[in-house]
Formats: structure tokens, sequence, C-alpha cells
């Protein structure tokens, strides 16, 4: 494999949009998954991107399910749901050169800890993004409006090629020193409106409309907010019930992915969002009955049977 090329890890609606988004810019792309029909109208028709206007445009990219077939790959993009962050670390450790560097942009916690329990820390860098996107079939996706990519620099990783890359692929990047406050906001975010529309099975905006739905929303906020204190975060925001608001409002015609993942049945990211947040509760001694009452109900759906 080219060692310029970009591995994305993923075949879902993240994964689709960049690789649409890098092979547009002229990267050669391939993607590493295990979604069957994803990877074959992947490699069929390309990557899939409609845009606001209803205009569907398509990439090349190369998709396959074989870690061999993209060894010695210098940059990855891990754009898995969490629940499958263990299966790509095992992959990552066929295909990801030595000297590589694997870049985690998933939701929720644990994401890096797993990638660097195989692959060494010094392989794995972490980011966010809050950039949108609905699979609308296999290796089909409608873009959810421009977002930001967030990545740390830590210690001597090198980040110049990869943030040349996404810049040239017209991606909002910033650099900064510390992803943890990013990462803490966003699951102050997901933990107050992903759940709650999955199991109202409304969208975003809908949260709003309904003052019993806003009243759990804003403690859900609140009780993933008391967490982030006690693990000496300081959050991008100063009242975490406006921001999680704010962002249901910006994005108020969006069914969240954990919604989406609901609706047909799929495995969700609750244990790394709620469940996570309950966890790292009960070790400083926090009650978080909301958190916890979502993730036991989001797990009682029909993709965690």
């Amino acid at each position: 494999m080219n060692q310029n090329s970009i591995l994305l890890v993923g075949t879902g609606a993240l994964a689709t949009l960049f690789a649409a988004r890098l092979s547009e810019a002229g990267h050669s792309v391939s993607m590493l998954g295990t979604w069957k029909h994803g990877l074959h109208a992947l490699q069929k028709n390309g990557a899939r991107i409609v845009d606001a206007n209803g205009n569907e445009r398509a990439y090349k990219v190369h998709a396959t399910d074989d870690p061999h077939e993209v060894s010695g790959v210098k940059f990855s993009l891990v754009l898995v749901k969490s629940w499958q962050t263990e299966r790509a670390a095992n992959q990552l450790k066929e295909s990801l050169a030595d000297d590589g560097l694997a870049l985690t942009l998933q939701n929720g916690l644990g994401n890096r800890e797993i990638l660097s329990h195989d692959l060494g820390a010094a392989r794995v860098a972490i980011g966010i993004t809050t950039t949108g996107a609905t699979l609308l079939g296999p290796g089909l996706v409608r873009a959810g409006g421009d977002g930001v990519i967030s990545i740390e620099q830590a210690g001597n990783q090198v980040l110049g090629p990869l943030e040349a890359v996404l810049r040239s692929s017209n991606f909002n990047l910033h650099i900064v020193n510390d992803a943890n406050s990013l990462i803490w906001g966003k699951l102050v975010i997901n933990s107050a409106i992903n759940p709650l529309t999955a199991l109202l099975r409304i969208s975003n905006g809908e949260l709003l409309s309904h003052p019993n739905a806003r009243k759990v929303m804003a403690s859900l906020a609140r009780e993933t907010a008391e967490v982030a204190m006690a693990e000496n975060v300081n959050l991008p925001f100063s009242n975490p019930v406006r921001a999680a608001e704010d962002v249901a409002r910006q994005t108020a015609t969006n069914h969240s992915s954990m919604f989406q993942d609901v609706r047909r049945g799929a495995p969700t990211e609750i244990d790394a969002i709620c469940g996570a947040v309950t966890r790292r509760a009960e070790f400083h001694g926090i009650s978080t009955p909301y958190n916890r009452a979502c993730w036991q109900l989001v797990r009682a759906t029909a993709g965690h049977a």
C-alpha cells in the first residue's frame, strides 16, 4: 500500500463522509471494515455523498475487510462506533506502520486507552469532531453541516502530514494542547441529547419543545458536568444546560447517531457515553441517576439484546 495513503477504519456515516471529502481533494483513500453491504457498495460505486440540494457525487476508494491489503499505512483515522474499537485496534495491529499514527475521532470515553493497549501510546492520537453525517444507505451519506476537527498535539507525534491532508480536504481543523476538555464537553452534549432522542424517537430539536424531555436533558447535562469537575476537567463552556440546548437548537432537524442506531436495531455507543459517565461517577462517589437510567434503558433496546 502507498505509504501516503489515508486509511479510514470504518464504513459507516462519518467514514463515508471523510472518504468522499479526502478523495475529492485528490488523496488516495482506503477503508477497512466488516460491514458486507457497506464494503460491496463502496467497492462498486465509491463513497457517495448527497449535498444540501440533493445532488449526489461519487468518489473512488479502496474498500476491504482484509487488514493485510492495507498494511504499512502511515496515517489512519478511526471512525468506528466505540463498541467496535477493540476490533479496530486488532485490525490496525496488522495494517499500521511501525512509525504510523492512528487518530481516533470517536465519541465517548475509553477509545484512546483501548487503541493504545494494542498499538502503543506513541502511535495513537486523539481528537474530536463535530462534523455530522447521516447514512442514507450502504456507501451513501448526507453531510450534516460543516463542523470542526480538533486534534491534540501530544509529545513527539508528527501531525504535520495528517494536518496538511485534512486542511487540503477543506476540513476546519484545530490543533489543541489538551483534547480532554473538548472530549468531556462533547460527552456532556452527547449524554444529554443522544439517549433521549433514541428512546423518544425524536429529532434533536424536538427535545426543546417537550417540557419533561427538556428537564431530563438538563439533568443529564448537569450530572455529566459534575463528573467532569470531579475529574479536574475544565469544560469549554460555563453552563452545561445552555450548551446542550444550544446544540439541540443548532441541529434541530438532525437525528442523533444513537437514534439512527436504535431505529435500525444496531448496537449503540451508550456504554461509552452514559455508561462511562456512570462508572466514573461511582469512582468519585457521585450519584448520576439520569445517566444510569438512560444507560440501562438504551441497553434494553433491540441492538443490545
